[in-house]
């Protein structure tokens, strides 16, 4: 059975907010048998879900990296998303052109053709300084765009976490970015990684189906694409479409094409699009963040060592896309066809992500192949004896010899013989939401160093039918502090007096993310759940 609610934690719950659908009564409940209790009359759009909730816990101490970026990231553009006890409305920005001005010359060779490969991280930067960016698309140039969305987010130790829900066209977007050895990966990522897929967007050659033809190679060959094929519809190719929130095409008018292009939304190609601008979007951000490293490592020779798990969730209507570098999760809780919505032991946890860590036999035989001359690739279950993820943003050292060169003693790597040895090839994915799925738990590891994805899928679901108006992301954090307290042999206000810094011992940094689906349709506006 669950704890008692720890209110003593929420000293260190660092972020807490909510976002609720609206109803003209005052509960509402979706036809699968939740019911939701909303804060305030809020206006909906498509049905996708009910309500979300995110909470982040601290574990690690950090200081906030404002400097990064030269002080750009800190200053101007993290404050702007940051809203961490609840959401709130700002104007939504398709790129980052008017916000800063920092990023290196990739990006302006990445904009005028969109290719698929990138500069190599092997090479130098083409310019010694940060480029402007192109001008950017106007508000209405894009499927995925806005005049305003919806934002919340903020850092709690190393972790960072960011949650846009647009009000005019229903879409959803999560970021939950695991730092380590410093926040300026994350702290990078949640200030450049949403804008950056949206300019992606809205500049991709949506006319050209070549234009994703080396991604839809991969798909085939991976198999990433597969839960895309699980609708009765079938397209013209012979293979299963899916539709999304009923609305098969919409127009796109983007300056960059010179006519308008009707897009069919629920085709394959539409998926393989949305997939690819993610993929480009966080190789762009790579890029990006290692040429600012580069720069700056002479002042701080630490920056080559920082990095960051991504864990990408964009809900459009009922697909749901999902991106991943590391060991964070997607889960969605599912419900067995014919069972009571009450029996908890009816519903399957399905992970929609992978785990790329040494422990993954694919991810450590996958590594030792690709670096055959490489005894030490894997060195006492860590790469080259370092860092147990195999796939991260940034972590620089590991990726190119300069920048491991300006490490010094123990913390330079040894005969870094064939670099890069961390990947930035994300896992992509895309989920068809069916009625049988009742909500999606996005978590950084932390959760589940305590909780398998069938505790969390149980946890989750009783809480909720208890406690309709609650909040089960903050519930979730409260029943970790309880079982990691009972691990230490402390109570939990003994865990919860030792300091950040120190407690990294008992537990690490944990984000959680809960998004409640329904065919309740969702809501434009937003309102804080506690």
């Amino acid at each position: 059975m669950f704890g008692e609610p720890v209110s003593s934690a929420d000293g260190e719950i660092k972020v807490s907010f909510g976002y609720q659908c609206a109803r003209k009564k005052a509960i509402c409940e979706d036809s699968d048998g939740y019911e939701i209790v909303p804060k305030a009359r809020l206006r909906r759009t498509s049905r996708s879900f009910s309500c979300l909730s995110g909470a982040a816990l601290s574990a690690n101490t950090t200081l906030a990296n404002t400097n990064i970026c030269n002080g750009i990231i800190g200053s101007e553009i993290l404050p702007s998303w940051d809203s961490p006890n609840s959401f709130r409305r700002i104007p939504s920005s398709p790129s980052l052109s008017s916000k800063v001005d920092i990023l290196s010359s990739s990006l302006q060779s990445t904009l005028s053709n969109l290719s698929v490969s990138p500069s190599s991280l092997g090479e130098s930067p083409e310019s010694d300084s940060y480029l402007k960016f192109m001008s950017a698309p106007s508000p209405k140039e894009g499927f995925l765009n806005a005049v305003e969305v919806q934002v919340a987010g903020g850092a709690a130790g190393e972790d960072r976490v960011i949650a846009v829900c647009s009000e005019e066209d229903g879409w959803l977007f999560c970021g939950v970015y695991d730092g380590f050895n410093g926040r300026d990966a994350a702290d990078f990522l949640a200030g450049t990684l949403y804008d950056t897929f949206l300019m992606n967007f809205n500049l991709f050659n949506w006319d050209n189906k070549d234009d994703i033809a080396e991604v839809s190679n991969c798909f085939a060959s991976d198999e990433l694409f597969q839960n895309v094929l699980d609708d009765d519809n079938t397209s013209r190719f012979g293979k299963k479409i899916l539709r999304i929130g009923g609305r098969k095409d919409v127009n796109f008018d983007a300056s960059s094409h010179s006519c308008n292009t009707e897009i069919d939304t629920s085709s394959d190609f539409f998926k393989k699009g949305v997939l690819e601008c993610l993929q480009r979007a966080l190789n762009q951000a790579e890029i990006d963040f290692l040429s600012m490293v580069e720069q700056d490592m002479e002042d701080r020779p630490d920056l080559v060592s920082v990095g960051s798990c991504v864990l990408v969730a964009l809900l459009v209507g009922k697909d749901l896309y999902t991106m991943n570098l590391g060991d964070s999760r997607v889960v969605v809780a599912t419900q067995s066809s014919g069972c009571d919505v009450g029996e908890t032991i009816n519903l399957k946890a399905i992970q929609l992500t992978d785990i790329h860590t040494t422990d993954n036999e694919v991810e450590r035989s996958k590594l030792v192949s690709n670096h055959r001359d490489d005894p030490s690739t894997i060195t006492a279950g860590k790469v080259k004896g370092k860092l147990k993820v195999t796939r991260a943003f940034g972590v620089g050292y590991l990726k190119k010899k300069v920048l491991n060169d300006a490490l010094m003693g123990i913390l330079r790597v040894r005969n870094l013989i064939s670099p890069p040895y961390v990947s930035t090839s994300p896992s992509i994915n895309v989920h068809r939401i069916s009625r049988s799925d009742r909500f999606v738990v996005l978590g950084s590891d932390g959760l589940f160093d305590f909780f398998t994805n069938e505790e969390v899928v149980r946890l989750v679901h009783l809480f909720i039918l208890k406690n309709p108006s609650g909040d089960p992301a903050k519930f979730l954090l409260e029943q970790l502090v309880i079982r990691a307290a009972d691990c230490a042999g402390f109570s939990m206000e003994e865990l919860l007096n030792i300091p950040p810094g120190r407690r990294r011992k008992y537990h690490d940094d944990v984000t959680v993310i809960v998004i409640i689906l329904g065919q309740n349709p969702r809501t434009l506006k937003a309102s804080t759940c506690l």
